[in-house]
């Protein structure tokens, strides 16, 4: 069955036309013309994603945007706005948004824009949730580690590391990809970036930080989380 889409528009040739045009592709889709019976239909009906204006009566997109993610409804929001500006753009995203499309748009570049965020939305559901290293556990959920009973504290991106090398299921993952995955297009921080999260990393899980058991370096390309290594094929760093 195919995914449920919300469309929040208060302009009704819009609205009309984004919901011909997605159900023209087979997606069940609801709508709503303000920001308050928007709000509410995304909360009780569970969309699978939602297409958000950001100019709507009784509630602008931003602020739903903001209380959604404040009760942590994850599904993706594409906001749709006639605002071109940076400054809006950042906004929306910071207000969390998935990805943001600048009226007018063609029909082409809207469904693609629908079924990237659909995929990226498959396979973070898929994507792990817990990894335990020996005598630490660390829940990527809720953000937090332990070895044994005693909490360590972990950076948001030293989480988004350890995962990222987990689900590469024992292949290397390089700078770039920590760079890309990580921090992201808008930052420009550089490969010793990397190292430095690496060492904390290792100083905060590894049973002896200066031979690590868990992060193993791969010279000239980048990092590979050894899940289980045996004794004697440790590597020093």
């Amino acid at each position: 069955m195919l995914p449920r889409l919300l469309i929040i528009e208060d302009e009704r040739p819009m609205r009309t036309a984004l919901q011909d045009a997605l159900a023209a592709e087979g997606y069940r889709v609801l709508t709503a013309d303000n920001g308050a019976i928007g709000l509410q239909k995304a909360l009780t009906e569970k969309p699978d994603l939602i297409l958000l204006d950001l100019m709507l009566p009784q509630l602008d997109g931003f602020a739903l945007c903001t209380e959604l993610r404040r009760l942590e409804h994850r599904m993706p929001v594409l906001m749709l706005t006639a605002k071109g500006q940076v400054e809006d753009r950042v906004h929306g995203l910071d207000a969390g948004a998935d990805d943001y499309l600048v009226k007018p748009f063609s029909t082409e570049e809207l469904l693609a824009r629908v079924r990237a965020l659909l995929r990226r939305a498959q396979r973070s559901e898929r994507t792990l949730k817990e990894l335990v290293l020996g005598e630490v556990r660390l829940d990527f959920v809720r953000q937090r580690a332990w070895r044994r009973q005693h909490e360590l504290h972990l950076t948001a991106k030293e989480f988004a590391m350890l995962r990222l090398m987990a689900e590469a299921e024992g292949e290397p993952v390089s700078r770039e990809r920590f760079l890309d995955v990580v921090w992201g297009y808008t930052a420009f921080p550089t490969t010793r970036t990397v190292d430095n999260h690496v060492a904390s990393l290792r100083a905060k899980i590894e049973p002896d930080p200066d031979q690590s058991r868990w992060i193993q370096t791969v010279h000239g390309v980048g990092y590979r989380l050894e899940r289980e290594m045996p004794e004697g094929k440790r590597q020093k760093h």
